[in-house]
């Protein structure tokens, strides 16, 4: 068995038909021998009691004689009533009494098989007798013939045999054939796969012309590969604008060091101590995202806890300095399943931007619809464009008015909100609002706890 696991799928399946198939030709080869063995004994007592009659015609006619003519069995030999052999046939003249049986007195005719007859001490005969009656004293007939082989005949055995190998080599060589051309397309596959690398993704593998398993699989792994491919051009994406946003803050100390230096009489080193702390706190926050998107990346699963979505917002925005006035209208028993940490995170990164580009009052709101929990942050700045909905939620994207309000920024905290929404089963975008910008958050609910039900 160990052998066979270390073979190819063709060679074990090929192996495995060919066995079945041998197995199967025993059994019926065996089934075979056993009816045609059944078949041939009797054909054979059936000729021996013949014999028999034969020889019992010839006394009734008195045309027996002390040789009986050759038979078409090997023996025959006649008793008396003391057991005196009165006939025999030539190849049994001087011989010895075949067994002494005799049939049951209410029956004319008995039969057994034995392997110690005088008469044939190296071979196993059935012997039929048979009851003469006459007036002058009864007489018994002995048939005997040779037991039939367990194969009946070379023939037949040869026949059997030339059958079973046939039928077993066709197997084989049919189970190879179908399988290798069942498994051609996996090759293709399996070939294909090998020559895609992460420097050329665009490669797919061939679809099989029928619509079976295999294409499936292939299917299956073309979206895979689709997946894949997406997933390595947003990290190259995603490389390339932490590398440029990291570069920057860098840049900007580095000059600030540098003419500093070229200067060290007339530098003012705490202005320029100044300028490096906010190019260092910049490039604190987009590290601090950066880890943040690293671990949502990860696709680590998400902590469910039983959380009161009113409760953490309340709490959120009753910690925030009043830089813009700050509304919340919250529905009570908004309860959700989740991380709460992370829906901390998303609604902070909600709020910090109403705050950079409102004009002075950001909206909170809290309330149920339908099966979902529903948060919306509105601000009333300027608000963002129809095409420009989307584009806001790509990770380091900027627009031209959020450079101007906020330097600082990183472009990650929509990105890393979106994130967080879509790793909780919801949805984050941004909707029509008479002035300003409308984020809606949504995510399934769960219903209120015993202990706090009205």
């Amino acid at each position: 068995m160990g052998l066979l696991r270390d073979w190819s799928v063709r060679t074990r399946l090929t192996w495995v038909a060919s066995i079945v198939t041998a197995l199967a030709c025993v059994g019926v080869s065996a089934l075979v021998f056993m009816g045609a063995h059944s078949l041939a004994v009797a054909q054979r007592i059936q000729d021996i009691i013949l014999a028999d009659l034969h020889v019992s015609h010839m006394i009734k006619l008195r045309r027996l004689t002390h040789m009986i003519p050759d038979q078409d069995i090997s023996a025959v030999q006649v008793l008396d009533e003391t057991g005196r052999i009165i006939a025999t046939t030539r190849n049994m003249a001087g011989r010895e009494l075949m067994p002494s049986f005799t049939p049951p007195d209410t029956k004319a005719v008995g039969h057994t098989l034995t392997c110690s007859s005088p008469g044939f001490p190296d071979d196993c005969v059935h012997v039929v007798v048979m009851r003469h009656y006459r007036d002058t004293g009864n007489l018994l007939i002995y048939g005997a013939d040779p037991t039939i082989p367990w194969f009946v005949h070379p023939a037949l055995f040869a026949l059997l045999t030339a059958t079973a190998l046939t039928l077993v080599g066709i197997t084989a060589y049919g189970t190879y054939r179908v399988v290798n051309r069942t498994l051609a397309p996996v090759d293709a596959l399996r070939a294909e796969l090998a020559e895609i690398t992460v420097s050329d993704l665009s490669r797919r593998v061939p679809l099989p012309p029928h619509r079976d398993e295999l294409r499936g699989l292939a299917e299956t792994v073309n979206q895979t590969l689709d997946r894949l491919q997406q997933a390595v051009e947003r990290q190259r994406r995603f490389a390339s604008d932490a590398s440029h946003d990291l570069r920057s803050p860098i840049t900007a100390m580095r000059a600030q060091v540098e003419d500093a230096l070229a200067n060290r009489d007339d530098a003012d080193w705490s202005k320029t101590a100044e300028a490096m702390t906010g190019s260092l706190d910049r490039l604190q926050a987009i590290v601090s995202d950066l880890l943040v998107i690293a671990r949502l990346d990860s696709e680590e699963r998400v902590t469910r806890d039983y959380i009161d979505l009113t409760e953490l917002v309340r709490g959120e925005t009753g910690r925030r300095s009043r830089g813009k006035r700050l509304v919340a209208d919250l529905r009570p028993g908004v309860i959700v399943s989740g991380d709460r940490l992370q829906l901390a995170r998303l609604l902070t990164n909600l709020l910090d931007n109403g705050e950079r580009h409102a004009a002075s009052t950001v909206t909170v709101r809290l309330r149920h619809e339908g099966g979902d929990a529903v948060m919306e942050v509105i601000d009333d700045g300027e608000g963002i464009r129809p095409e420009h909905r989307e584009v806001v939620f790509q990770r380091f994207t900027r627009l031209a008015a959020g450079r101007e309000k906020d330097v600082q920024g990183t472009g990650l905290g929509l990105a890393i909100a979106r994130e967080i929404a879509q790793r909780h089963e919801g949805t984050l975008t941004i909707e029509d609002s008479p002035k300003g910008a409308r984020f809606v958050f949504r995510m399934p609910t769960l219903p209120l706890p015993q202990d706090r039900r009205p």
